[in-house]
């Protein structure tokens, strides 16, 4: 098995299969993440689609010294503000797609044990967007600090605090039995 780097520079000569391969292996951890910060399976789908293009597009300026997951989140991340600002902040849905809950919800009991999937997905929407990203990606995703700083631009003190308080307003919303 190839590893991103190999990958990367096959791509790069020209092998399409090379980014399929890279494709393959993040379409789910970037599919989850969407998902949660959008809350709608094909906005989710579109975004990841749309992500997956631009990295495509610009893999010829990508960065060796950056981690490949890192700078492809960094692209979606991006991807996900942009849809949620062209929503305009319309009123967040609950989720009802139980197939797109099985599928993301997986990663998610790392961020309370012992509470149920749906319960948690509902309660990850009524968070803000900076909220349910840090705790997405550090969470969810398993990112450091520096490189969720990396990937988003935003120093790390304040990722943490957004984590801090993103807990805080889970456990709220999800009520003392679930501390």
């Amino acid at each position: 098995m190839m590893n991103d780097a190999e990958l990367i520079a096959r791509t790069r000569a020209g092998d399409p299969d090379a980014f399929g391969a890279l494709v393959s292996r993040y379409y789910d951890a970037c599919w989850r993440f969407a998902y949660h910060m959008l809350g709608e399976r094909a906005d989710a789908e579109d975004v990841v689609q749309e992500s997956f293009l631009r990295a495509y597009l610009a893999i010829a300026r990508y960065d060796e010294r950056d981690q490949f997951r890192g700078w492809l989140f960094r692209i979606l991340t991006n991807q996900c503000r942009n849809a949620l600002t062209s929503r305009g902040r319309r009123a967040r849905r609950f989720v009802q797609d139980e197939v797109a809950i099985e599928r993301a919800a997986a990663p998610l009991s790392t961020l309370a044990p012992g509470v149920e999937d749906v319960a948690l997905s509902r309660a990850l929407a009524q968070l803000d967007a900076s909220q349910r990203e840090a705790l997405l990606l550090k969470y969810a995703e398993g990112l450091e600090y520096t490189e969720m700083s990396a990937m988003t631009g935003i120093g790390e003190s304040a990722l943490k605090m957004r984590v801090k308080r993103g807990v805080e307003r889970l456990r709220a919303i999800l009520g003392p039995e679930h501390d």
